[in-house]
């Protein structure tokens, strides 16, 4: 066993409460714990992600893996379950997990993401990837629609003040009850954040998906990230450049394209109440964040 360094860009979590400062205070010893109980050494330098560390090791019989150990959230709490069942077939191996320290011991895959890769070719490969996640959700997972009921009711209290279309947070509503009240909302298992930095390069095969937020949902809910990641390289006609990667996506996908475009509605929406939620002033709002996702829910649909 040998010593984890918790790397500095991890270490400002701390300031998003005291939750996450106990976290960071538990997460040297933790870690170590895991690295003795599972016979584990230190292959590099520690990574991390949002709300992660990340260990490159070594396991007893010389494997190459990664010890992942995260904040504990309720995202995060199925994260095994998924890898279990998809055993391997389009995403990343589980090795190993204790879900009560929310740790993972995982195949090592390559730094390099999906970013790397030309956006529509990444659109497409994501696309057909998706048939093979999108297996039957067990009971274990919480349901689409119940959090959507959730996120709509947060929804209903936005002021017809917000610093956004009415007509769409309406628009959002008004198909968030359609989607609760369908059946089809549940039932299959979905990643739900399948953005381009999420698919690895591997050795098993070229690309393997990571870091899944699990739900028992609708795989047309997957879309919307691959349209609102990479915005920087949506040049010119903006209402072109988000459809041609919504039709790569859903053709390769095999998706209902109708019933795709209206939980990218759904979802970009999420993201504005989310932002307005999150912003402590006017003058806090990432305004080009809102920007962006008003800017998708009208291209898609005009």
């Amino acid at each position: 066993m040998s010593a984890v360094d918790i790397p500095e860009g991890l270490l400002v979590v701390g300031f998003r409460g005291q939750d996450w400062a106990d976290w960071l205070d538990r997460l040297p010893r933790v870690t170590r714990d895991l690295l003795g109980e599972w016979e584990l050494r230190v292959d590099g330098a520690s990574a991390y992600g949002n709300c992660a560390l990340v260990v490159p090791v070594l396991t007893r019989d010389g494997e190459r893996a990664v010890l992942k150990v995260q904040f504990p959230h309720w995202e995060a709490e199925t994260e095994h379950l998924a890898l279990r069942t998809w055993a391997g077939n389009g995403a990343v191996q589980l090795l190993r997990a204790d879900p009560r320290r929310f740790a993972m011991l995982l195949e090592r895959l390559h730094p390099r993401d999906a970013t790397t890769i030309d956006a529509l070719d990444a659109c497409e490969l994501v696309g057909n990837t998706y048939k093979r996640l999108h297996v039957p959700a067990g009971p274990q997972f919480r349901t689409l629609s119940g959090e959507l009921q959730r996120w709509t009711d947060r929804m209903r209290q936005l002021p017809a003040s917000a610093p956004v279309p009415h007509r769409y947070v309406e628009q959002a509503i008004s198909l968030s009850e359609d989607f609760i009240a369908d059946p089809a909302t549940d039932g299959t298992l979905i990643h739900t954040d399948l953005h381009y930095e999420n698919m690895l390069a591997a050795d098993r095969e070229p690309w393997l998906v990571i870091d899944p937020k699990p739900l028992s949902g609708d795989p047309h809910f997957e879309v919307a990230p691959l349209v609102w990641n990479r915005w920087d390289e949506i040049t010119g006609d903006l209402r072109f450049g988000v459809r041609q990667r919504f039709y790569t996506a859903v053709d390769a996908a095999g998706f209902d394209e109708d019933r795709a475009r209206d939980w990218v509605i759904v979802r970009q929406m999420l993201n504005v109440l989310w932002t307005l939620e999150s912003a402590t002033t006017d003058e806090s709002l990432p305004q080009d964040w809102l920007t962006r996702n008003i800017a998708i829910v009208k291209a898609i649909q005009d």
